[in-house]
């Protein structure tokens, strides 16, 4: 029989320093995973993952809870993921470990967080890269991870990255996944800021009334040229999977498929055109393009944006690309 972790993420107020790196910005959302609070402590574990745990005991599972407040606590889970010790030294997930991983997570970027530290653990540096590694990836295949929302009942328009990808999301459905279901492999974007992104990015924002402010940039997938940095840009989605395929109502991302090896780009632009009485109307051409990377180099000071719904700004070139099948999660 497996043993299982149930880790969760706690606040970013609970550990000196704060944790998760990513500026912090991958804890989003960390205070809504904690439902009871003594101070700034995080006591006591949401209802789901006690349920999850006796789910998974009642299967006969030896299960450990734990909240991880900081990138350090959440490395020492899952160095339970290891692989024996390999001759070149790499550290290693082991494909055939007998140790299951459930992340309870109130929001996307706190899954985001788990397997940007599962990157940092198991990428090896380029000067070192075994030649089992596959030539289209800079990751071996990340150890699959059970998913827990913690709130069950959200799904339908919300349109979480776990409701996107059907999983299951009542406690018990979990933890079968987890004990008796398949391994679903899919793709990863890496970028050259460090972080992961496994949902997809929002470039731009609006101001108090809701009207978008238009930003300048170039923006690039593999050889094609979407903004030559000229442009007033209105949104620039990236997508993995369908998280930003719309920005209220507009249709940007057509048919992002965690699971094709690609990288779906959407921007977003006004055009100026006049009716036949000479009336100025203002309508928006989306220009999309698939690739294997997206570069946006931003004209502008600071570009905001939203990556797996953590905020943050950008400032200069920031790449992302795909790596195909990289994660996986449990599904039933």
């Amino acid at each position: 029989m497996y043993d299982v972790v149930l880790l969760t993420l706690g606040s970013e107020r609970d550990a000196p320093g704060g944790g998760c790196g990513d500026g912090g910005a991958c804890c989003s959302g960390a205070a809504e995973a904690a439902p009871e609070k003594t101070g700034e402590r995080c006591e006591t574990p949401r209802v789901p993952v006690l349920a999850c745990a006796e789910a998974l005991t009642a299967r006969g599972a030896r299960v450990e809870t734990v909240t991880a407040r900081s990138d350090a606590e959440i490395d020492e889970v899952l160095a339970r993921l290891d692989a024996p010790p390999r001759p070149d030294g790499l550290t290693w997930p082991d494909p055939d470990g007998k140790t299951r991983l459930i992340v309870a997570t109130a929001s996307d970027a706190q899954l985001r967080a788990v397997v940007r530290r599962l990157v940092r653990r198991y990428a090896p540096p380029p000067s070192r890269r075994p030649a089992d590694l596959a030539g289209n990836r800079t990751v071996p295949d990340l150890p699959t991870i059970g998913v827990l929302p913690l709130d069950p009942a959200r799904s339908g328009g919300q349109r979480d990255l776990a409701a996107q990808l059907g999983l299951p999301r009542d406690p018990a459905a979990v933890a079968a996944a987890v004990l008796d279901g398949t391994a679903r492999r899919l793709d990863l974007l890496r970028n050259d800021g460090g972080s992961v992104t496994l949902d997809g990015a929002l470039l731009g924002a609006a101001d108090d009334q809701g009207r978008p402010l238009h930003w300048r940039g170039r923006v690039e997938v593999d050889d094609a040229v979407l903004s030559d940095g000229e442009d007033p840009i209105l949104a620039c989605a990236i997508g993995n999977a369908g998280g930003y395929a719309q920005l209220d109502g507009l249709p940007l991302l057509t048919g992002p498929d965690p699971t094709d090896g690609v990288v779906e780009v959407a921007v977003a632009v006004p055009v100026v055109t006049r009716s036949a009485l000479g009336r100025k109307k203002i309508r928006f051409e989306v220009r999309r393009a698939r690739g294997r990377a997206v570069a946006v180099i931003p004209r502008d000071e600071k570009v905001p944006f939203l990556d797996d719904g953590a905020e943050g700004e950008l400032s200069r070139k920031r790449s992302w690309w795909t790596e195909p099948g990289a994660w996986a999660v449990w599904t039933s």
